[in-house]
């Protein structure tokens, strides 16, 4: 199965249930939490339990031990829900997967992680910080600026942030600030209202044969982007990234870029 081509059936938010298949894994625990906060029922499973699957348990998410058909083919008596769920896949669900197979064969609407992510950014002043390295680290830092400057954020990251206790928070603003991954193609999926670029490499050879294809799918979510905030450090988006409303930021007071810094201190 291709999970990164989106699902022809479109995502619901009227209160049919979320399953997420691999609900341990950082980016997946962070959209469950997300999902549950906002009041939508969500359950999910893994191989094994974690303290982040103990802790989406403690929120109210349903939680299976074991990726098996039964979850699904059984999922009204676990559940008490009446509703097959939406399911969400990451790239790591393979097509030989059972409860994968299962959902398939009772005909529940399957999405990538990518997708319900690009659903909650369309939904929201969204800011997605893509980046061949640094969208971590990034994101964490912009959604740090906006929740110290009052903006009250929504922040999905791919690490645990002391800030807020965890890789994702749920706020009342109408900002949500995440990372927007290219190693599997699914950036083309995000249309956010600010896009960030740190920087761009071939960094995924199992995906990409060639730099070119890199700059393409970076192109296409600087072109779904109303506004562009990059890099001008890195020599790849400085000669091959084009955008009407662009920013550029610089560490070289001579770079040309938009913004710049100096007084620059670095430590461990």
């Amino acid at each position: 199965m291709e999970l990164t081509k989106s699902q022809s059936v479109p995502m619901s938010f009227n209160g049919r249930p979320f399953h997420f298949m691999g609900i341990g894994g950082i980016g997946m625990s962070a959209l469950a939490y997300i999902l549950v906060k906002q009041k939508f029922k969500v359950t999910g499973s893994d191989l094994r339990a974690t303290n982040l699957t103990h802790q989406l348990q403690a929120m109210g998410v349903i939680f299976f031990e074991g990726q098996t058909a039964h979850n699904l083919e059984a999922y009204e008596t676990h559940t008490g829900y009446r509703q097959l769920p939406q399911v969400i896949c990451s790239t790591a669900i393979r097509s030989t997967n059972p409860e994968l197979q299962a959902a398939q064969a009772l005909g529940c609407p399957i999405f990538h992680r990518s997708d319900i992510l690009a659903a909650l950014i369309q939904r929201s002043a969204g800011i997605a910080v893509a980046g061949t390295h640094g969208k971590t680290t990034t994101s964490s830092m912009i959604g740090y600026v906006l929740l110290t400057g009052g903006l009250d954020p929504t922040i999905v990251v791919g690490g645990e942030v002391s800030a807020w206790q965890g890789n994702a928070r749920i706020g009342d603003g109408p900002h949500l600030v995440a990372e927007a991954d290219e190693s599997d193609g699914s950036l083309q999926k995000f249309a956010p209202s600010l896009g960030v670029i740190t920087n761009i490499e071939l960094d995924h050879p199992d995906h990409y044969e060639t730099l070119d294809q890199v700059v393409a799918i970076f192109n296409q979510f600087a072109a779904q982007s109303q506004g562009l905030v990059v890099c001008w450090d890195c020599p790849t988006i400085k000669a091959r990234l084009t955008h009407p409303n662009l920013i550029s930021y610089s560490l070289n007071r001579d770079s040309g870029a938009d913004y710049t810094v100096d007084h620059v201190q670095y430590s461990a």
